[in-house]
C-alpha cells in the first residue's frame, strides 16, 4: 500500500484559494455541514419540523401585514404564493450571509489545532443552507397545488437564479468571515445588514412598486443590492409575474464581483488567520 504524503509549502503563493485542495477535503465539508444540521435541532421538541414552522410563521406575518392590511399589488397572484417566492431566495441569502460570516470566529479552536483549507468552513454553511432552501421550495410546490396556479414557462431559468443566490450569498459571507478575523465589528454589523436588506429587497412587495418612480441613478442604486435582482428573478421564473427588468444585470454583476473579490481577500488573510484569531 502506497503512502500519500501531503506537503505544505509556505513559500507557495497564489491569488486565489486552492480549489483543488478544497475539493480533496470534501468529506470534511460534508461532515461539518451534517454536524451543524444535527446540532441545530438537538434537544428540541419539534426537531426538523422547525424548518417548516419558521418560514410558514414568517409567511403568515407578511400575509397579515402586506396581503390584508396594505394589500400590495401582486398582479393577480395569490399573496401567499407571491411572498413565498420572494422568501425562498432571501431565506437562503440571509442564512448564508449570517452563518458563513461568523463561521471562522466560532471555529477558532479548530483553526488553531489542525491544517485544512479554511474556505471549507464558510462553504459548509452554504451547503447547510440548502436544506432550508429545499424546504421552502417544497412549500412553494404545496401552495402552487393549493391555489391551482400553473408555473411559468420561465421555470427553466430557475436553476440559474438558484446558482446566483448561492454565489452572491457566499460572496458576502466569505467577505464578512475574513474581515471578522481582524475587525470583530462585523459581527455586530451583520444582523443590521440582514434586517435592512429584508426591507429594501422586494420580498413582501413587487419591485415595480419602487422602481417605477425611480430615476436611472435610483434604479442603479436599488439594483446594487444583489438580492433585489435575484428575488425578482425567482418570482419571474416561478410565477411569470411581469417582465424581468434589464437592471437585473446590475445585481448579477455585483454578485459575481462580490464572489470573486471575496476569494482574493480570503486567500490574502488565510495564512495568518490562526495567528490573528
Amino acid at each position: 500500500m502506497k503512502e500519500h504524503k501531503v506537503i505544505i509549502d509556505a513559500n507557495k503563493k497564489g491569488y486565489l484559494p486552492n480549489l483543488k485542495e478544497v475539493f480533496r477535503y470534501k468529506d470534511l465539508l460534508y461532515t461539518l455541514a451534517y454536524r451543524d444540521f444535527r446540532v441545530r435541532y438537538a434537544q428540541t421538541f419539534l426537531g426538523f419540523l422547525w424548518s417548516f414552522a419558521k418560514p410558514l410563521a414568517t409567511l403568515g406575518v407578511l400575509f397579515i401585514i402586506f396581503g390584508k392590511a396594505v394589500k400590495v399589488d401582486t398582479q393577480g397572484v395569490p399573496y401567499p404564493l407571491f411572498a413565498i417566492c420572494g422568501m425562498s431566495a432571501w431565506t437562503y441569502f440571509s442564512f448564508v450571509m449570517t452563518q458563513a460570516g461568523s463561521s471562522l470566529i466560532f471555529s477558532q479552536n479548530m483553526l488553531k489545532k489542525i491544517y485544512f483549507p479554511r474556505l471549507v468552513i464558510p462553504l459548509s454553511k452554504a451547503l447547510l443552507g440548502l436544506v432550508d432552501f429545499a424546504i421552502v421550495l417544497l412549500i412553494i410546490v404545496g401552495l402552487l397545488l393549493y391555489f391551482q396556479y400553473t408555473p411559468s414557462i420561465n421555470l427553466a431559468y430557475l436553476p440559474l437564479f438558484v446558482l446566483l443566490a448561492v454565489v452572491s450569498a457566499l460572496g458576502i459571507g466569505i467577505w464578512i468571515s475574513a474581515l471578522s478575523i481582524r475587525y470583530r465589528d462585523f459581527q455586530q454589523i451583520t444582523p443590521f445588514l440582514v434586517q435592512f436588506g429584508f426591507f429594501i429587497t422586494p420580498i413582501a412587495y413587487s419591485s415595480t412598486a419602487l422602481t417605477n418612480n425611480l430615476s436611472s441613478a435610483g434604479m442603479l442604486l436599488y439594483y446594487l443590492n444583489p438580492a433585489a435582482g435575484i428575488v425578482e428573478g425567482f418570482r419571474w421564473s416561478i410565477l411569470g409575474v411581469g417582465e424581468l427588468s434589464d437592471a437585473v444585470w446590475i445585481s448579477i454583476s455585483v454578485s459575481l464581483l462580490l464572489f470573486v473579490t471575496s476569494l482574493f481577500y480570503f486567500r490574502k488573510v488565510e495564512e495568518t488567520m490562526a495567528d490573528i484569531i
